[in-house]
């Protein structure tokens, strides 16, 4: 008898929904065991995740909010590795865009009117700009993109300590590594009654749908999609492998900029030392539970900002400490990315 792994000919839809909701409920009985040995109730605390993050308007409009920054990097991930372009650097690029539109917003001198629109643009071009200089890399010099995208997020994150410690450092911020509050005309206006941002939320959606005819409708995303299936392909066919590789790069930091935008702009009203809590790398198992599919990035990501806002509670109402949280929010979304094993391939017996 042989046992080996066969890659499957087309993905199922209902395959993959039922691979996801198995994955969470087999998750539960797992992260059990992280309460019980902290002494909380398991189903208690299970419970408390959940309807604190979807269970009232308020909580759900707190996931929104953490979703958002997810979704826009996130869609922007699935347009890179769609491609075949590793982007490990939404997190430095985020943090680019969030610098860029605190010159704009409180160094520029912008008219009131403009401030906002080049807040977006000028944020938006600092992300890709800091997206591009490793698509360019690798497409002219053959250097690993991931290992470039990786090492520039903490050149981000040096710029960032370096500007709200010292020349940006706010005069009422009282020894905060933080930059003085936006003007009224910098900031993000929000849905009544939420933290929700309206602008952020309707890019985000905007470039879910956008992001997907572009992938799948156009051909330039067909272009995009056998440069990551076959790189001797598309070589072969004629293809411009660097114009490629710039483009996709470039809407992926250009979307993470534009995240980054949101959180100085919308959640924050500042530039801080902790403007993102990972966002960027986070955003990574939405595209990839999304099967990078860039509709499908949406419920992931307000997935993973329910698990993160729920894992908030319970460390306030339980009072358990954030390792149990990340545990628990590690082990579902380790074994949903381990799902998408039963989506590509299957295991076949042979007698």
């Amino acid at each position: 008898m042989k046992i080996h792994i066969e890659k499957r000919g087309r993905s199922d839809l209902r395959l993959t929904l039922v691979s996801k909701i198995l994955a969470i409920v087999l998750s539960l009985p797992i992260v059990s065991i992280f309460f019980i040995a902290y002494g909380a109730n398991p189903a208690g605390a299970i419970t408390e995740i959940f309807t604190g993050a979807f269970g009232s308007v308020f909580g759900f409009s707190q996931t929104i909010v953490k979703a958002i920054p997810l979704i826009l990097c996130g869609v922007g991930l699935t347009v890179a590795y769609k491609a075949g372009v590793m982007n490990i650097g939404a997190e430095g690029q985020l943090i680019a865009g969030a610098i860029a539109a605190t010159w704009v917003a409180l160094f520029s001198g912008s008219p009131s009117l403009l401030t906002l629109p080049l807040m977006l643009i000028v944020g938006a071009a600092a992300g890709a700009a800091f997206a591009v200089l490793p698509g360019l890399m690798r497409a002219k010099l053959g250097v690993n993109e991931i290992i470039v995208t990786l090492m520039l997020n903490y050149v981000a994150q040096s710029l960032l300590v370096y500007l709200v410690t010292g020349p940006w450092k706010g005069t009422t911020s009282r020894g905060y590594p933080q930059t003085d509050p936006f003007p009224d005309y910098a900031i993000l206006s929000m849905i009544p009654g939420t933290r929700i941002p309206y602008v952020t939320l309707s890019l985000a959606l905007g470039a879910a749908i956008a992001c997907y005819v572009l992938l799948f409708k156009t051909k330039i995303g067909y272009e995009m999609r056998v440069l990551g299936d076959n790189l001797e392909a598309a070589r072969f066919a004629g293809m411009n492998i660097t114009y490629m590789a710039v483009a996709v790069m470039a809407i992926s930091g250009g979307l993470a900029g534009l995240a980054g935008v949101g959180e100085a702009a919308g959640t924050q009203a500042r530039l801080v030392r902790g403007i993102s809590p990972g966002y960027g790398f986070t955003a990574i198992i939405p595209a990839w539970l999304s099967s990078l599919d860039p509709l499908f990035v949406l419920p992931s990501s307000i997935l993973v900002g329910g698990l993160f806002v729920g894992g908030d509670i319970i460390q306030i109402t339980l009072r358990l400490p954030f390792g149990v949280v990340n545990a628990f929010n590690g082990t579902i979304l380790v074994l949903l990315a381990s799902s998408e094993f039963l989506v590509r391939y299957r295991l076949v017996i042979e007698r």
